[in-house]
């Protein structure tokens, strides 16, 4: 399908994507690499009248260390983040979820900052931040604020992000190499949307794909912190979780899988 017809805004700065946004409202929409809601915009499933072009902000590309962080800016593309010594010593959990994202065309124009905001339960980025405690800044007129990712979510494609505000950094704790971390993603071909995805890291375990958003696995980690095995903490995993049915999985499958996944991103995470 053709997209909606809309008006296209290039920013030379975030105060001019600030501007921008402040004047459309809710009528414009960020863009940076584009594969996340442009899919959208030909199935007239989001109609923007406005979309900013945010993919030439350069001074919102990077990976760095800050103090006890690793400070990230939204515009880093999935390449980038792959690739960047920082993340792989001190966040390699991120650095190789990032090099899972897609095909390497989407990985070399899909950005960070894009595919949080975007707020897709299915992303593989936002379930290994949501692992990691990430910290997000967001930038408004009024200046920044900083948002647990825990309480960034609020649904489907919803954030709290406000209509006026861009989200421009993103800040995950230094863990280092000893820290033991897994991944486990399950796809029907390599490229696609994870049917399911566990992330695990230091007692902390997230899913992808069990609920509106993706979220924490909360029974397994109070199982873990209890003292429990690694098998009997990921048998919990499906607990309070409230996954959907579709025609690659129904709710039931998914439920297994976060179990079966739980439990193998674990063993990975202690084997290390």
């Amino acid at each position: 399908m053709i997209p909606s017809n809309f008006e296209f805004v290039r920013a030379g700065s975030v105060d001019e994507a600030l501007s921008a946004l402040t004047e459309h409202g809710d009528e414009a929409k960020l863009i940076a690499g584009g594969h996340s809601l442009l899919p959208l915009m030909k199935l007239r499933l989001a109609v923007p009248g406005v979309l900013i072009d945010v993919a030439r902000l350069t001074d919102l590309s990077y990976v760095k260390v800050d103090g006890d962080e690793v400070a990230i800016g939204a515009t880093t593309r999935h390449f980038e983040l792959n690739t960047s010594q920082v993340a792989k010593d001190e966040v390699p959990l991120l650095a190789h979820v990032a090099g899972l994202v897609g095909d390497p065309q989407v990985r070399h124009r899909g950005t960070i900052g894009g595919t949080v905001a975007h707020a897709d339960s299915a992303s593989d980025v936002p379930t290994a931040l949501l692992a990691l405690d990430a910290k997000l800044i967001a930038q408004g007129p009024k200046g920044k604020r900083e948002i647990a990712i825990a309480d960034f979510y609020l649904g489907f494609f919803e954030t709290v992000l406000e209509p006026d505000e861009m989200l421009v950094e993103v800040r995950v704790p230094k863990l280092g190499s000893s820290v033991g971390w897994g991944y486990e993603k399950f796809v029907r071909r390599e490229n696609d949307w994870p049917i399911v995805a566990v992330a695990a890291v230091d007692g902390k375990v997230a899913m992808a794909n069990m609920a509106g958003t993706v979220i924490r696995a909360s029974a397994t980690e109070q199982a873990l912190s209890s003292g429990a095995s690694i098998e009997d903490a990921a048998a919990s995993a499906a607990e309070g979780t409230s996954p959907s049915s579709d025609m690659h999985a129904d709710a039931d499958y998914r439920q297994h899988l976060a179990r079966l996944l739980t439990k193998r991103a674990l063993h990975t995470a202690a084997s290390a």
